[in-house]
């Protein structure tokens, strides 16, 4: 084991940029007014989709649907109407949250917006399979007619019924395939492809809402209202997800530049493009990346930059960069980037940037590739010398990927940089969010926990600071129950998670 504390004391920018010193904001507590700001818009956001599904039910009550309910029959239709109607607004709150729309990034960032998508899945999915049996059900009741005969009845004879039923089978088929245990057994890509089956399963789903029943019929206001919250979610999705990015790869016309070798198996993907000067000041976020050259260019990859652009032309004209290590298929092609390929990108998305900060120090803690994000991030966030630690992991000093640059930022700004190299240790631990004893529990090298280190070992003012972690996901955890035993709060911490 190595644990090397580096010398970093305060000199003169080296890359040629302004120095980033304290600056008056951060004195007036500028970074906790942020985070205030970012909690109203949260508390806005949680109003806006708790009213959305209020306002659902609204809908039934104002055409009169409760005083209506007067027989066991009508009483299945109304709880068969309702159901749908909530769960077909989880629906268009699930597609809100997926659109990449800028306003929810900024506030709950990229993966708790998915996180939250993800967990309306099954709610949605109940509701609508409730939908469709009680109407059947109550339907049947009033023609006496038994479910099944009822639903080939519905499925035969009335208008656009068919591709409600369709619809169904496609949501069913998507919920499934987005369950962690059934999506490892497929690649990514085919998991992807099913996904997509959700745009098709809410399309056949539109028809019968305006065609069957009167509470959307013509002239109704309820009907105006169905029709603008499924307007606002479809240019919603059209726009973020399609024609922004279409927009930012003719805006900035990326091709790759140059591919260097850091390590084995890692490289710096340079780009040059124009009207880099828009993409500054992103330190940490990412983008998601297609390289258009054969057998590449219909594979996503999401990578932060790894430093900020750099100009060297008119109009934002220079270069951007990314590191990547082979950890696959898709990344193994990255590494045989030819000059000239032509890049398109999405974003920039997530919160692991300057938005996040709540507090004047912060702590940034990295392992492996995820090493990569916080030398962006360490290069643009602002601090005062001394405010700031670093802390890079890895089984040896080699796999301490962009080590050198980052010592020169710290070096430049005033950083404390630990070095913390060596095998990690199998002991157990508990921690206090969790009473159970777990194996391989921790984040720090084998001698280091021999010795009684802690995370406070490092950085004993750690519970006042701002602590950004990447890294593997395992180790990441660790990390931050270690934070959390250390007082560090929940909003403290910022830690990007890249699940599909």
């Amino acid at each position: 084991m190595n644990t090397k504390l580096l010398p970093a004391s305060p000199a003169a920018s080296r890359s040629g940029r302004p120095e980033l010193s304290p600056t008056k904001r951060q004195a007036r507590g500028w970074f906790d007014r942020q985070y205030r700001q970012r909690m109203l818009r949260t508390d806005l956001l949680t109003v806006i989709a708790w009213a959305s599904v209020a306002a659902s039910v609204a809908l039934w009550l104002a055409d009169g649907g409760a005083a209506a309910t007067t027989t066991v029959a009508e009483a299945f239709t109304a709880a068969g109407i309702v159901t749908g109607l909530i769960g077909m607004d989880l629906v268009l709150l699930m597609l809100l949250l997926a659109a990449r729309i800028p306003f929810v990034d900024r506030t709950i960032g990229h993966d708790r917006a998915l996180e939250f998508h993800g967990k309306l899945g099954k709610p949605s999915l109940y509701l609508l399979l409730a939908h469709g049996v009680l109407l059947i059900i109550g339907y049947g009741l009033a023609e006496g007619l038994d479910p099944v005969s009822e639903a080939v009845n519905l499925w035969i004879q009335v208008p656009d019924m068919w591709l409600a039923f369709v619809s169904m089978a496609l949501f069913i088929a998507v919920v499934v395939t987005s369950l962690v245990a059934v999506r490892r057994r497929f690649p990514y890509e085919f998991w992807y492809v099913v996904h997509l089956l959700t745009y098709a399963a809410v399309a056949t789903s539109i028809p019968h809402q305006f065609s069957v029943g009167g509470l959307f019929a013509a002239g109704t206001w309820q009907r105006w209202y169905w029709l603008a919250i499924w307007t606002y979610t479809g240019t919603a999705l059209v726009y973020f997800r399609i024609l922004e990015p279409v927009l930012a790869t003719a805006r900035h016309q990326l091709t790759v530049a140059r591919v260097e070798a850091v390590a084995p198996g890692v490289v710096n993907i340079v780009m040059r493009g124009r009207k880099l000067d828009e993409l500054a000041g992103t330190g940490g976020r990412f983008f998601i990346w297609r390289f258009l050259a054969p057998g590449m260019w219909w594979h996503p990859h999401p990578f932060s930059l790894s430093a900020e652009p750099v100009f060297n032309g008119p109009a934002g004209e220079g270069t951007l960069r990314v590191t990547v290590r082979n950890l696959g298929n898709g990344s193994a092609q990255l590494l045989k980037l030819r000059k000239g390929t032509k890049v398109a990108l999405e974003g920039p998305y997530g919160l692991l940037s300057t938005a996040a900060r709540t507090k004047n120090k912060v702590v940034m803690i990295g392992a492996g590739i995820g090493i990569t994000p916080l030398r962006a991030l360490l290069e643009t966030t602002p601090f005062a010398p001394g405010e700031a630690t670093v802390l890079l992991r890895g089984h040896t000093d080699r796999e301490l990927y962009l080590s050198r640059e980052i010592l020169d930022l710290c070096q430049a700004r005033g950083v404390r940089l630990f070095h913390l190299t060596g095998r990690r240790s199998p002991t157990n631990s508990r921690s206090r969010s969790n009473s159970r004893s777990r194996t391989n529990s921790t984040w720090l090298p084998e001698d280091a926990v021999r010795n009684g280190y802690s995370l406070t070992s490092y950085v004993p003012d750690i519970a006042d600071a701002d602590v950004y972690v990447c890294g593997p996901a395992a180790w990441a955890e660790n990390v931050i129950a270690d934070a959390v035993q250390a007082g560090v709060r929940e909003e403290q911490i910022h830690h990007e998670r890249f699940d599909w």
